[in-house]
């Protein structure tokens, strides 16, 4: 009988030829991933940036409430918490680039970086706002921006004397709303509707329409309805959120609950959304609750089958037929 001889090959010979034969699964979804974030990126109509994903809470890691809507040529910053002018310089955005604020509602932890905002947009070295800085809000706020130009007029005069020259920028001109729609140009539309916030009455939250597409921002509220019906049809929801321990049954930490979402209530009004992305931001953890030990997404998905995002600060996204994550960069945040 003839005996059929094996050709050996050295294995690193045989890798080769291996590698050549057959596909790789790492580079085809490298490359189908790069292709759906080119799609993404040519189909984007609005560029949504969490500024500020925090509370009350001391953070450096998470600032104030702040979120920064793009869309065409219209840059809408909605609530100024603490380090927003920071944030923004972060990403390139000097503070005088921004001329529209709308407030969700009146507590300190979303107004406190109005001034920094407001007043450092007004310099040469931070954009040098020509137009006057425009507010929109709940009852109140027209007051409380008269009384902040009250507050800063020294400031403010000396600046206008020092520079000889009018200074648009330096003025703050705050507007009451009601709800529906609040303002409408260049295609943006922005509609504003009631949460539910005690005791802080009227809070809002808002809706950014632009080309077919749309982000919601609840601003602070417990579950809401209204919230839910205003949301259907919504690319991108961005909710608040509060956890503490579970074991935590104190009446001072069950208060502050009572007036914000738990993730298990969130996942009720993801489920009835169904945002193509839900995203939460004004993350507040009580007792020393860390966001490992909060489990905010575990917790929702018990009940929430959709996709969920836990929020940080500069993390942006792309809307448009897709809506994509970009996360911070490195280095960024401490």
């Amino acid at each position: 009988m003839k005996k059929t001889r094996l050709l050996t090959l050295p294995l690193s010979v045989a890798l080769i030829i291996c590698s050549l034969l057959l596909p790789s699964p790492l580079s085809y979804s490298g490359t189908a991933h790069a292709q759906e974030q080119a799609s993404a990126a040519d189909s984007a109509v609005m560029k949504v940036t969490l500024l500020g994903t925090g509370s009350p809470l001391l953070s450096m890691e998470r600032f104030g409430p702040a979120t920064l809507v793009e869309a065409g040529s219209e840059q809408l910053l909605f609530d100024a918490g603490r380090g927003a002018a920071l944030r923004l310089n972060q990403l390139s955005i000097m503070p005088g680039e921004i001329d529209k604020l709308f407030l969700t509602h009146l507590h300190s932890d979303h107004t406190i970086g109005i001034p920094d905002v407001w007043l450092t947009g007004s310099l040469p070295t931070a954009g040098k706002r020509s137009t006057p800085f425009q507010v929109w809000g709940p009852a109140g706020t027209k007051e409380m921006m008269a009384n902040l130009e009250e507050a800063f007029h020294d400031d403010i005069e000396g600046r206008k004397e020092n520079q000889k020259e009018a200074l648009d920028g330096l003025t703050a001109v705050g507007q009451d709303i009601e709800e529906g729609v609040v303002y409408e140009k260049n295609g943006v539309q922005v509609v504003a509707f009631l949460v539910d916030h005690p005791p802080m009455e009227p809070s809002y939250g808002y809706r950014v329409n632009y080309k077919g597409h749309s982000v919601v921002i609840s601003g602070d509220t417990r579950y809401n309805e209204k919230l839910i019906q205003q949301a259907k049809g919504t690319d991108l929801l961005i909710h608040e959120v509060a956890a503490a321990k579970p074991d935590n049954h104190s009446p001072a930490i069950q208060k502050i609950l009572s007036k914000h979402t738990t993730p298990e209530e969130a996942a009720k009004v993801f489920q009835q959304v169904q945002p193509k992305l839900a995203v939460y931001s004004h993350i507040v953890l009580l007792d020393g609750l860390s966001d490992a030990d909060a489990n905010l997404a575990v917790r929702t998905n018990k009940t929430y089958d959709g996709k969920l995002v836990v929020g940080q600060d500069l993390m942006s996204f792309t809307i448009g037929d897709q809506v994509t994550i970009k996360e911070p960069h490195v280095g960024l945040i401490p």
